[in-house]
């Protein structure tokens, strides 16, 4: 656990590019021994496939990092405020980026390399699932704007509306998909993946408003996902059922988890006031504030996203429904519910207090982003 925080923390504050390749590959194994230690009946297969993905994915970071700084003009470098100054060939430039965006596509994941996701959710045990959605996921996002974005300006500007289309695809389609799923934390986890395609396209727009938007949401799914994913796991654990189509009726006998999990998934679906709505909302204005596209790539993004924000509420009010409401299991007899405890409220308040801040008062983020935002951007404009 002490290297996969060390691991995940070191990638975030790394101001060296080699040391963000140790800590990005130092939190691979405590994630795989919690997988395949900790799970369910397919724990080692699921296990397994993350590790061959992220460490797969990860070759082309132990290529490209060497690369880039053996190439500098003064002599080797991997410190970031150096590498940002330095140019490259176009050609090589295009080659850099097209490897990390690979290795980030994986792990924020980026369709189609997404697949090793809703297996590991479904598999892990609710605490490692938290650390995924989380944590993890957001290491991918973190990656295209610290590296890709920011060293490599040319080959992004070249890239990003290919990064726009991917992202409103990523939303209709793990929505849709999501919406098809039995089991209570794959439907999350393919959530997950619709809700990274905002961040995606917030990058791709190379606007302020965008990026600051997808960094909104990179911190609030942070929050809703691996808050979504501890009321699952502590609602399966006290029912002992994972998929949908069996439970049902226990509004009653846990009011409590009941009126979490409704607060968080309205959170998810955007809700006025919640930081989701703040994130997408800022997405969205940063898209149609880009000139890098026309009027009508613009209105069609945004009506394809627009559509993606009314299939959420349909699949997590379904998860709801599915869940708490009916009588499947209130008249099953010698079921005995313990509704949440003093340790899951606790829990749950930590995380739902910074989703209403930023809801409310988004500057608490956006003060903190914006001059790091405009200095991105520069170079580029």
């Amino acid at each position: 656990m002490v290297a996969m925080y060390s691991g995940q923390i070191g990638s975030f504050s790394s101001r060296d590019l080699l040391l963000f390749f140790i800590m990005w590959e130092l939190e691979l194994i405590p994630v795989y021994l919690l997988l395949s230690m900790w799970g369910g009946k397919k724990r080692l297969y699921s296990a397994t496939k993350f590790i061959l993905y992220t460490a797969g994915g990860s070759i082309f970071l132990l290529i490209g990092v060497p690369g880039m700084g053996l190439y500098g003009s003064n002599g080797p470098t991997l410190n970031f405020e150096k590498l940002a100054n330095q140019s490259y060939p176009a050609v090589l430039e295009i080659i850099l980026y097209i490897g990390f965006l690979i290795v980030y596509a994986v792990k924020s994941p980026i369709i189609p390399l997404h697949t090793w996701l809703p297996d590991t959710h479904g598999e892990a045990h609710y605490s490692t699932c938290m650390l995924l959605a989380g944590i993890l996921l957001k290491m991918g996002a973190y990656g295209l704007i610290r590296v890709n974005m920011e060293l490599f300006p040319h080959a992004h500007s070249l890239f990003s509306p290919w990064l726009v289309i991917v992202g409103t695809m990523q939303i209709i389609y793990a929505a849709l998909i999501s919406f098809g799923q039995r089991n209570l934390k794959k439907r999350i986890a393919y959530s997950s993946v619709s809700h990274m395609g905002f961040i995606i396209i917030g990058i791709g727009s190379i606007t302020d408003m965008g990026l600051n938007g997808a960094i909104l949401q990179i911190l609030s799914h942070g929050f809703i996902g691996a808050a979504l994913f501890f009321l699952a796991g502590t609602s399966c654990d006290r029912i002992h059922l994972v998929y949908l189509d069996e439970m049902g009726g226990i509004s009653i006998p846990m009011p409590k988890i009941l009126t979490m999990f409704s607060g968080f998934s309205m959170a998810s679906l955007a809700l006025p006031g919640m930081s989701g709505f703040v994130a997408e909302l800022v997405v969205f204005f940063g898209i149609i504030a880009s000139s890098k596209y026309l009027l009508m790539s613009k209105v069609l993004i945004t009506f394809v996203m627009a559509i993606g924000m009314i299939l959420t509420p349909i699949y997590l009010l379904s998860m709801l429904r599915q869940m708490f409401y009916g009588y499947r299991l209130f008249h099953v007899p010698n079921f005995h519910f313990m509704d949440s405890g003093p340790r899951e409220l606790f829990v749950s308040i930590c995380i739902f207090l910074p989703i209403i801040g930023i809801g409310i008062y988004p500057d608490f983020v956006l003060l903190l982003s914006v001059d790091k935002v405009q200095v991105i951007l520069s170079n580029f404009y």
